[in-house]
Parts: structure tokens; sequence; C-alpha cells
């Protein structure tokens, strides 16, 4: 449930002081507007800023955008992580999106690797930012202009952030724990839902459920969402420092790693990985890849390649599917699925 008063909160925090959205600009989101990341990017900041807004009906695909892009002059374009790769897979030309200053990502967290291909190939930017339904809009975002790859930046303004530990301790910089924001484009709660109410907005804050650690320099970066973290061994390990080794490798176009159990129970990592388009890549090639740079216990135990990820109707990778197809994998006689 939220307040009229959130929208000229968010048009102003992110809209204004981020995007630096200007009457000229045109907005183009692959997200649709019925999505809190959507509805911001084509409808409430353009129209706060006396911007336009390129409404496409079809379903988000990397020609459709392109076109979209070509014929009606986008000068903003706003996507999520497995869109971008999306795009880079179908080949596009380096001037596809010719006319677009600024590009923002959300949804979930961009690798590195992922934000230097596609930066590289189409010479436009990208700022990474964390945005939750409850919070309306984008509160964590990279600056233009002041981007460090692999982060997911530092609080918009007018927001505060802190991360706790199990026990609701504050944390010291470079030690992980659960992200916190506050902001007065929070959410009053959710409709008829009491109790779910009570577990996520705690005060004036809002718990985020998602593991981040922030540098000496105020950069927060994504670990995971926190029911998403590994422990083999009894140590905890990121989904996302294995998932960017693996983009490290040239045949990678995309990973994503979960865990499963072995065939004593114990937590192991597995990798889904869809390679370049005329890449080949084996197995044992990418597990060495991954021992020369990461610790044992963070090693994938397997390697399963696929064509797709199941996501969800805002683009989000359903890691809890495909922790559901890797339940066997480690496990002798099990089926390896695709």
């Amino acid at each position: 449930m939220h307040r009229h008063g959130a929208i000229p909160v968010v048009c102003e925090a992110y809209g204004a002081q981020v995007l630096g959205i200007e009457p000229g600009d045109r907005c183009l989101s692959a997200a649709k507007a019925f999505f809190a990341y959507g509805l911001g990017n084509s409808v409430l900041f353009p129209l706060s800023a006396g911007a336009a807004s390129v409404l496409e009906p079809a379903p988000a695909k990397p020609d459709v955008i392109a076109a979209a892009v070509r014929d009606y002059g986008a000068t903003l374009f706003f996507a999520g992580p497995t869109f971008y790769a999306g795009m880079l897979r179908a080949a596009l030309p380096p001037d596809a999106l010719a006319g677009v200053r600024l590009a923002a990502s959300a949804a979930e967290p961009l690798p590195a690797a992922l934000y230097h291909r596609w930066t590289s190939h189409f010479g436009i930017d990208i700022i990474d930012g964390l945005g939750m339904t409850e919070m309306l809009h984008i509160f964590l975002s990279n600056q233009p202009g002041r981007v460090r790859p692999g982060t997911t930046g530092v609080p918009v303004p007018g927001y505060d952030l802190r991360l706790l530990d199990e026990a609701g301790n504050q944390v010291p910089d470079g030690t992980p724990g659960t992200l916190y924001v506050r902001g007065v484009s929070a959410a009053t709660g959710y409709w008829c839902r009491y109790n779910t109410s009570r577990q996520v907005f705690r005060g004036e804050w809002l718990r985020t459920g998602d593991t981040y650690v922030k540098d000496a320099d105020g950069y927060y970066t994504c670990l995971g969402r926190t029911t998403d973290m590994l422990k083999p061994s009894g140590i905890w390990v990121s989904p996302a420092e294995v998932e960017g080794r693996l983009l490290a490798h040239e045949a990678v176009a995309q990973a994503v790693v979960v865990a499963a159990h072995d065939a004593d129970g114990l937590e192991k990592p597995v990798a889904f990985v869809i390679p370049h388009p005329g890449r080949s890549v084996t197995e044992a090639e990418l597990i060495e890849f991954c021992r020369q740079a990461l610790p044992s216990v963070k090693r994938p135990r397997k390697v399963v390649f696929t064509d797709a990820y199941p996501t969800t109707a805002t683009g989000k990778i359903r890691r809890v599917e495909l922790r559901e197809r890797a339940a066997t994998v480690l496990v002798p006689g099990g089926d390896t699925p695709t």
C-alpha cells in the first residue's frame, strides 16, 4: 500500500538526481508499466519531467527493442541483466541502440563481466540499481560517470541503508549482512497480509532479504538473496562470486549458481551455464577455470548447460526452480537437467 506522496519522492530522488531525466528524453523500458520498475521508467519519470515515453505493446525481445529505439529515438533504456545478456546473444550490431545516452538495469544484480561486454559492444553505459515494489522504485544505484562494475552503487539521495547480522547488530564495512532501507517512499504495508507486513516492515526500516557487503568507499555489492546463499563445508559462499568467475570465461554468456546436495547430503555449488552462440566449452574446462581463481569450497561440482533459464513475469531468474532441477545432479544415478 503506497501513499500518493511516494510518487514525487521517487521522481526527484532517482528520476531527477540519478537519471538526470530532461524534457527532451524519450524513455523505453523492456519492463512493462504494470511492474513497479516499468511504472517508474515509462510513466512516473517521463511525466514528471515533461519527457516522452515509448510504449511498446509487443513482448520485449531484442529485435523489437532495437526497432523501437530506431523508430522513436529513445534516449533512456531500461531492462534487467537477463535481457541485456539476451541482446548480446541476439548479435545486434553495435549501432542498434544509436541515440540512447544511458541504460539502467535492475531486477537482479548486473555481473561485472556482462557490464563490460555490453558497454564495449554498444558503447552505452549501464547504471545498475536495486529497487523494490515496497519502496516504489530504485533506492540504491550506480551513478552516471561513477559506475563500479559488479556493485549496486551507493544510496540514492533521500534513502538510508544499513547492514545487520542475524542478531540485528550493524556489521562493519567488508562484512556481509542483510540489507535494510528506509525512505519516505516506503509502503505502509501489504494489503490484508498483516503477518508478512510485520516480517518485512520493521518500524521505519524495511528488510530487503538481500545479503550485501559495503566497501570503505560506500559502494554496496550484492552477494545474493539471503535465502540463495550457499554454505558448503560450513563456509558462506555468494552465488554472485562464482557466477562472476564463470562469466569471465570467453565462452560463457550467462551463469547461475545454486545449491544442491551430494550423496552425503552435503550442500555443494552447481552451475547452470548458457554458452555464447557458436562457442564450445566443456564442463571440465569450466570447473578448471574456476579452480584457478576460487577456493575449492566455491568451485562448482557440476556444470549443467542449458539454452534458457526459467524467469518470472518481470524477467528475474527463478532460482528456486533451478534448485529443484539440480536436486539430484550430484547423486549417483541422478538425472541431469537441461
